[in-house]
């Protein structure tokens, strides 16, 4: 299964350098890393990055995550991916860069948002 992980740009490039992360702030505080669902991208873009200029949104496969991937309720009751481990580099299938034009943030046609 595919699930979406947004970070800084920053955040990206620390992950490409050093093969894994812990995640945002906020992740390592929670003690996991969120993700999202397609279902749930935009809304967490807006609500968590709406202030921030070029976000980088990872394509992420569930399959090759041997840390714990557990589906728990947050916003709205609604079931989100939370990773009890690191981010690992060989986990993300793609990347794009994610700019904002007004309040919204302008993703890609090719990425699978429902």
């Amino acid at each position: 299964m595919e699930i979406y992980k947004i970070l800084l740009r920053q955040e990206w490039c620390d992950l490409k350098s050093r093969g894994q992360t812990l995640g945002s702030p906020v992740d390592q505080t929670d003690g996991y890393i969120h993700f999202s669902t397609a279902e749930q991208l935009r809304v967490t873009a807006f609500k968590h990055f709406r202030s921030q200029k070029d976000i980088v949104v990872l394509g992420c496969d569930t399959d090759l995550m041997d840390s714990p991937l557990k589906w728990e309720p947050s916003r709205g009751g609604s079931l989100f991916p939370h990773l009890y481990g690191p981010i690992e580099i060989q986990f993300v299938l793609w990347h794009s860069i994610v700019s904002i034009a007004g309040d919204s943030h302008v993703f890609p046609e090719w990425i699978p948002l429902k």
